[in-house]
């Protein structure tokens, strides 16, 4: 069984033809789907599916790029969407995106301690975002962290080895996209070579970031399975036993999915 823990189901094309995006999905073995809030207004959609579908769980959040049209959102505003369905299981994406700057730095890092705080009130997990910020992510979570026990998952990891151990020494999971399966990603794979087994969860962030050989095509679900077969040679582990390994770790982080 595998889970692909970080989708955007609520994006096209696969929105319009979910049906059959999560009945692809079901029949690679990829059991369940965690989509990804990134802004207030879609949120409905996500409550939405997370009704209609078994398979679908959801996230409340606001990606660091919206920053700035979500300046009055606090952490009570976080909290109270995500007590509007139980299959709403973490808080985000969040974080901090200094390569596009489409919103302000001050305001990315205010909203991002804003869902730090939601986390720690819910105990939720905290999904975090992070691109060209590794010294502000890795300072905002240390101290998130000396004062709480907060959950923490870093998605479509792509950082530096140096960033990925100083993120686990902190306690964080850590999360393979299929960026890792690019031919260009040795350094990145040689990273995840090294990541304990036990931190490691695999994601699509679909419909974005198709791994090889589909890369430059639009993402699905379903196709996390290419990620996990590189991941489970990478890792010199057969299939079967690396995919229930990161659904455990899953399960680790944000409980166990019926």
């Amino acid at each position: 069984m595998i889970i692909d823990s970080h989708c955007h189901l609520t994006y096209e094309p696969m929105f319009s033809s979910l049906k059959e995006t999560v009945k692809r999905a079901n029949k690679d073995g990829v059991k369940f789907l965690l989509t990804i809030s990134t802004e207030d207004k879609s949120f409905i959609n996500i409550l939405d599916l997370v009704k209609k579908f078994n398979s679908i769980y959801g996230t409340y959040g606001i990606h660091p790029h919206e920053a700035k049209n979500h300046k009055e959102i606090k952490s009570n505003n976080i909290v109270e969407q995500v007590k509007k369905s139980k299959k709403i299981i973490g808080i985000g994406e969040t974080g901090l995106d200094f390569y596009y700057n489409h919103s302000d730095k001050t305001d990315q890092i205010s909203l991002f301690l804003e869902h730090i705080d939601a986390s720690v009130k819910t105990n939720l997990p905290l999904v975090v975002h992070t691109r060209s910020a590794e010294d502000e992510t890795l300072k905002i979570l240390k101290e998130a962290s000396k004062k709480s026990d907060i959950k923490i998952l870093i998605h479509c990891f792509t950082g530096t080895k140096e960033f990925a151990f100083k993120l686990l020494d902190i306690g964080a999971y850590i999360s393979a996209s299929g960026v890792v399966t690019f031919k260009k990603s040795l350094e990145l794979a040689n990273t995840f070579k090294e990541i304990p087994l036990d931190r490691i969860l695999v994601e699509t962030d679909s419909p974005y970031l198709a791994p090889e050989p589909l890369r430059g095509k639009s993402n699905e679900p379903c196709n996390i399975i290419h990620t996990v077969k590189f991941l489970s040679a990478l890792k010199k582990i057969p299939f079967d036993k690396f995919s229930d390994l990161t659904t455990q770790n899953f399960f680790n982080l944000f409980g166990k999915l019926e």
